[in-house]
């Protein structure tokens, strides 16, 4: 399988399990179903019976919730993308409009410079952003 399709059904099944469990997920689960094209009702029901898995996950078993979830749902895109690449493109843009955005890297960082003689002290600070070149 295209390494590209691999990447997007591993991104795919990460995101599906965290917007499982926030307010986009009703309007997210149809339109993952709808994927499936035949097969999106029972799909539905599958992603109803994992969502339910994570909610009612205890607090400090979300995290092995979570990526059980992901490990269910990665093969599942593979497989689905494997036989309609062109899928890939509805699952991009479902990630690009849910799926969280990286966060930017702050950078700050402070220079001091003082010449002994008394004749030159000074303070450089320099702030920026790192934008994340993977989105």
């Amino acid at each position: 399988m295209d390494p590209e399709l691999t990447d997007i059904a591993t991104r795919g099944a990460t995101a599906l399990a965290g917007l499982m469990v926030t307010s986009a997920w009703e309007r997210v689960k149809p339109r993952v179903a709808a994927m499936f094209g035949r097969r999106a009702e029972s799909i539905s029901e599958e992603l109803d019976e994992t969502q339910a898995e994570l909610a009612a996950a205890p607090e400090d078993g979300r995290e092995s919730a979570i990526q059980s979830a992901q490990g269910e749902w990665q093969p599942k895109l593979r497989r689905l993308l494997a036989g309609d690449p062109a899928m890939a493109a509805e699952l991009q843009a479902i990630l690009d409009e849910f799926a969280p955005k990286p966060p930017q890297q702050v950078v700050h960082e402070t220079y001091n410079q003082t010449i002994n003689n008394g004749t030159y002290s000074g303070t450089v600070i320099m702030a920026g952003k790192i934008n994340n070149m993977n989105t």
